[in-house]
């Protein structure tokens, strides 16, 4: 099973400390993600959704727990190695998108092979790379928005543009969250139908977060998670 899985997370703990309390967010969580699995994640504001997110995209570190991306114990690499295994392996799509203000969104979408060559990361030709990204953000129907700064682009502009800037490695796990969240209804459709593509050509291993119900129709398994652990697991499995 191990073999088949692309994240693997296991009795996940996350507390914060303010003042004199202890929060807790996160209680002995579980996640499984198979490879080539499109997995929705449900919950309501406050759940622990973002928390576990982060965790698992080695954002953030849990307080008690391990995470496996593909067979490889993370919080036990050093930080450069779990940098490295991060930008290389992991795609992150964030609601609020996190694009940088002062660079156009090619050089936003760039970025993540900028930050793997400058740590010396093997087979990172960047010739190639801006090449690649203005392939993408053509694709996303961005062409005549390649210079533009994120201040100069639309909310979907900008969550395209961060698609794009999480797949610029080819990575074979992508994590969004609540990417549509900060979208109107209509932009929102556009980003996801995006998303879906992307997944299917690419066989991406995908986590999808959001409230909306009408998603889970779209994944092949749903997990809620409620007060910091997942009470569920619905739908149906992909066959093996």
């Amino acid at each position: 099973m191990s073999e088949q899985l692309a994240l693997n997370a296991r009795d996940i703990r996350k507390s914060f400390q303010i003042g004199e309390r202890t929060i807790e967010v996160l209680h002995g969580t579980h996640l499984e993600l198979r490879r080539g699995e499109r997995l929705c994640l449900m919950g309501a504001s406050g759940a622990g959704k973002s928390t576990f997110m982060h965790i698992l995209g080695l954002l953030d570190q849990p307080t008690e727990g391990s995470v496996e991306v593909e067979g490889v114990n993370a919080w036990g690499l050093s930080v450069n190695e779990r940098a490295k295994l991060r930008n290389q392996r992991i795609g992150f799509v964030f609601q609020f998108y996190h694009l940088l203000p002062e660079l156009s969104a090619i050089e936003n979408v760039v970025l993540p092979a900028r930050i793997a060559a400058s740590h010396g990361a093997n087979k990172i030709d960047l010739k190639e790379i801006n090449e690649r990204a203005m392939e993408g953000l053509t694709r996303f129907g961005l062409s005549d928005r390649l210079t533009h700064r994120p201040s100069q682009l639309s909310g979907g502009e900008q969550q395209r543009v961060a698609i794009a800037r999480a797949l610029i490695l080819d990575p074979p796990i992508l994590i969004a969250d609540e990417p549509t969240g900060n979208l109107d209804t209509a932009t929102g459709k556009k980003v996801l139908d995006l998303l879906m593509e992307e997944q299917i050509n690419r066989g991406l291993s995908m986590i999808l977060v959001t409230h909306d119900t009408r998603l889970a129709d779209t994944c092949d398994r749903v997990l809620t998670i409620e007060d910091g652990q997942i009470q569920s697991d619905s739908k149906f499995d992909i066959p093996h």
